[in-house]
């Protein structure tokens, strides 16, 4: 059909506008307009085809570039595949290999995506998934020492009262013959973070390796003299040692921290959102009147704020993690830890050494 408007020809079919003859517009150019038009109606037939096989590709490109910056280049790197070797075929085909293999090349993210977006948004109970597979016992300086020095593997198996998540319980504490200092990924993701950033002790292979070759730029090797200095700097700053469980993690503790309640990402879930990720010493702060002189330095200090003023400091047995950091802070040595068996049992990897 063809209507004739002034100063214009329109080409219509069925009601639609199939090309406008303008003035001056030349035969040859309608033509090409009614072809590309019925190209272009052609080309629906293919569109749901093409769009798949498009995204298809896309995501295969992404997971393929993804890839490649994951393994700094190369196909595989050699503590790629050891990981993947030492995880084995189930946690290969359960996506444990893939979760730890991002959690460990990509630790800063995950733990902000974590802690800023994923966290706040979940119920309870999924809060309480999260703790039982991802968690942490609170450290004194004397415990880190001891962790850092073991010369035997010390078995902590069915102890419930030591650790009491079942996922983590059927363990055996290795002595680390590697450790590696990593910068801390909490520390790291932050603006305007505590220094030193680089306090992130990790043990044992094949995660100390996956490290090293993965993150370069951030992380060394480190000698046994070297980590008992890191927690010494560290509790002098007033900073919490704990020694992290996460069960892609080859099931077994891995790493111990030196946190600050304005960074760490476990004290953040535990403190803001309630989700216990970190669990007590075994201990909890006792103070002698007699010696205190209420001059604030342990409720400055508490990283966990238990300690509060009302004429004298008192503390908050449900929030104390019994670190330790006030007792050595108070300058009238007017606190000392006091064993809780209603927050577990303190690690004495001494005794836990002579009942294996």
């Amino acid at each position: 059909m063809v209507r004739f408007v002034p100063e214009c020809i329109i080409f219509q079919e069925n009601y639609k506008v199939l090309a406008v003859l303008e003035p001056h517009t030349r035969i040859r150019d309608v033509a090409y307009r009614g072809m590309l038009g019925m190209v272009e109606r052609n080309d629906l037939v293919m569109t749901t085809f093409e769009l798949i096989t498009t995204l298809i590709c896309l995501v295969l490109l992404t997971l393929g570039t993804v890839w490649i910056i994951g393994e700094r280049g190369r196909l595989l790197l050699p503590s790629t595949r050891e990981l993947f070797r030492k995880s084995g075929i189930s946690n290969f085909f359960n996506g444990n290999s893939l979760h730890l293999y991002v959690y460990g090349r990509w630790t800063k993210h995950y733990i902000k995506t974590a802690v800023r977006h994923y966290v706040p948004r979940i119920s309870t109970e999924s809060r309480l998934g999260i703790a039982r597979n991802y968690h942490s016992r609170t450290l004194t300086l004397e415990q880190a020492k001891k962790v850092i020095n073991i010369n035997h593997d010390i078995d902590v198996r069915d102890s419930e009262a030591v650790i009491p998540y079942p996922v983590a319980r059927d363990i055996i504490l290795k002595a680390p013959v590697e450790i590696a200092i990593f910068d801390c990924p909490c520390r790291d993701g932050r603006q305007t973070p505590c220094e030193p950033v680089q306090v992130c002790m990790l043990f044992g292979e094949p995660i100390v390796s996956f490290i090293l070759e993965h993150h370069p730029t951030k992380s060394r090797r480190l000698t046994r003299e070297e980590a008992l200095e890191t927690l010494e700097k560290e509790h002098e700053r007033g900073h919490v040692h704990t020694a992290w469980f996460k069960n892609v993690c080859l099931n077994r503790f891995f790493a111990i921290c030196n946190c600050c309640k304005c960074c760490c990402g476990g004290m953040i879930s535990l403190m803001r959102y309630g989700v216990p990720m970190i669990l007590s010493s075994g201990f909890v702060a006792g103070i002698d009147y007699e010696k205190c002189v209420a001059c604030g330095t342990c409720e400055r200090f508490c990283q966990f704020e238990a300690i509060s003023f009302d004429a004298s400091p008192q503390v908050s047995r449900d929030k104390c993690m019994g670190c330790g950091v006030c007792v050595d802070k108070c300058p009238q040595s007017a606190i000392s830890l006091e064993k809780a068996p209603d927050k577990g049992v303190p690690l004495e990897f001494d005794r836990l050494g002579q009942d294996t």
